[in-house]
């Protein structure tokens, strides 16, 4: 069977030809919506603010060149040359090693699968208070309307008391994101990314727009880049960039192998890669500007200065210091429809993808068609979601589940990946031929260096760092039973669920497969064995 270029094999799952993309724009933007998330519009602009304001910008473009692009890079080649979900990619690529890398796939769509299942809660609320936006419902007291009236948050803990207001919305959310996976990859993850996308940029464009032209607007984009050049200096500013770059990407947790493998075989892997990772930062940019102009607003309206306020990342931003700016600006019900609907809208795009890979990898394990497999991994994911976040103690779950599968989960892997790829299995030259045989923008030998080289180490050493401190200080103060169950409770089952799912049985062993283009070139072969001869 020949792909869509009618010229190479494509893989058959179940007697059908793997699922594609309909062409290059269609992966594009749905790349652009799963690295578009929540992170852009409620981490970056705190980060950057905390970490120099405009001198930020020069460790973050860094921190994109060397470690952002190469890391996403190394995700296309593999997911495009192996031409499979993450276990059936990593499973490809050490063939010669054993079964064993097929581990280090299952243990990224671990990650997914926990993400998934927290994320959802939190477009939940979006939505939520996307409704509450029309008549202002959080009153006086946004941060006593969240944690008391709509979440009821309790003492850490199990807690089996569902909360409606959480409940409903976040039902809503896994109805939709299930009918999106079931559809399939052209008319399921590229439909609703090339809708909802654009209509994402018009909303943000919009808010930020308005905001520009509050009063106090000024004094909020002052703050937010008037460099602070002694902050360079500082090696945290450096890590917090790479980390912002690292979460902010989607990379090295299964989301854009999976996303690659979609592609036909003959597509540019490399320049629609500068236009994912650039799309990605622009809009963070953008969300910098809008957030800060609003909060320079907030400030005025206080008479206090913007480095005075509190709640400028994170949960308190969105849910908290958000709805207080809107019940004092004029025309708020709409400021904060927008604000709240381009959360809601963001956060869609990045959960199908991360759904996608847990939903792909079952797929392929199993032998199972893309509906069969959105409702098994939709239904057991809604029903862990529902128990473990619209309870009272479900923001409390949240927030340690989110620590943990991010800061140790997520950079592990990541670690782990470029030492097995690059240094273990010794592939880099390899993958390096693969982007440069379909792509125009060509990497060189630099590429492999800092995928192998720089990217290990400064990872290597956020990961042990965190570790550290989540051992010697632990968590918001939060009670070490808890943040034993929630959070390394969440990492031993990342790793037990690797550890079982390399164990099962495929229905169709993956091994029985030749990768494209060949490596090392005919015509390389050819040629040193000409040269042997002659000598």
């Amino acid at each position: 069977m020949t792909d869509a270029e009618g010229s190479t094999p494509t893989q058959v799952t179940a007697g059908r030809p793997r699922e594609q993309w309909t062409g290059q724009v269609g992966f594009i933007l749905a790349a652009i919506g799963s690295a578009v998330g929540l992170g852009n519009i409620w981490r970056f602009p705190g980060v950057a603010y905390e970490n120099g304001g405009g001198a930020f910008l020069i460790p973050y473009l860094v921190a994109l060149l060397t470690a952002g692009i190469p890391i996403l890079f190394l995700d296309y080649a593999l997911g495009h040359r192996f031409r499979g979900a993450a276990p059936t990619a990593f499973r490809r690529v050490g063939r010669a090693v054993g079964r064993w890398t097929e581990s280090l796939g299952w243990f990224q769509v671990a990650i997914a699968f926990v993400i998934g299942l927290y994320y959802t809660a939190v477009i939940a609320w979006a939505l939520s208070y996307f409704v509450f936006s029309f008549d202002l419902r959080w009153g006086d007291d946004p941060a006593g309307f969240l944690t008391g009236e709509y979440l009821r948050v309790g003492e850490p803990g199990i807690s089996f008391e569902f909360v409606p207001n959480v409940l409903i919305p976040l039902a809503i959310v896994w109805i939709a994101a299930i009918v999106v996976l079931a559809a399939g990859v052209a008319k399921g993850l590229q439909r609703v990314n090339v809708i909802f996308l654009p209509l994402l940029v018009v909303a943000f464009l919009i808010l930020v727009v308005r905001a520009l032209f509050l009063d106090g607007a000024a004094e909020g984009l002052n703050a937010l880049f008037t460099p602070d050049w002694a902050a360079l200096g500082d090696p945290n500013v450096w890590i917090a960039a790479y980390s912002q770059i690292f979460f902010s990407l989607s990379i090295a947790f299964g989301i854009m192998i999976t996303y690659a493998s979609y592609r036909r075989r003959r597509a540019n892997l490399t320049a629609p890669g500068l236009v994912v990772a650039f799309a990605n930062s622009s809009f963070e940019i953008l969300a910098g500007i809008g957030v800060f102009a609003t909060l320079g607003f907030f400030a005025f309206q206080q008479g206090i200065a913007v480095a005075d306020l509190e709640g400028l990342t994170g949960v308190g931003l969105s849910f908290i210091t958000f709805p207080a700016i809107v019940s004092q600006m004029p025309g708020g019900p709409l400021f904060g429809c927008l604000f709240f609907g381009s959360l809601a809208l963001a956060g869609f795009t990045s959960l199908i993808s991360v759904l996608q890979v847990v939903s792909a990898a079952i797929q392929e394990k199993f032998r199972l068609s893309p509906r069969a497999a959105a409702i098994g991994v939709g239904v057991v994911s809604a029903v862990l979601s529902v128990l473990l976040f619209s309870t009272t103690t479900g923001l409390l779950a949240l927030d340690v589940t989110d620590q943990w599968a991010n800061n140790i989960g997520i950079v592990a892997s990541a670690v782990i990946m470029t030492i097995l790829v690059i240094w273990v299995l010794r592939r880099g030259p390899e993958l390096r031929y693969h982007l440069n045989a379909v792509s125009t923008f060509k990497v060189g030998r630099l590429w492999v260096a800092l995928v192998g080289v720089l990217a290990p180490v400064v990872l290597g050493y956020m990961l042990i760092s965190r570790i550290v401190a989540l051992i010697v200080e632990g968590y918001e103060g939060m009670p070490g039973w808890y943040l034993l169950l929630f959070g390394w409770g969440t990492i031993a089952f990342i790793v037990v669920a690797a550890i079982v799912m390399t164990a099962l049985r495929w229905r169709d062993s993956p091994d029985d497969f030749t990768p494209w283009p060949e490596y090392p070139p005919a015509e390389r072969v050819a040629s040193t064995t000409e040269r042997k001869v002659s000598s």
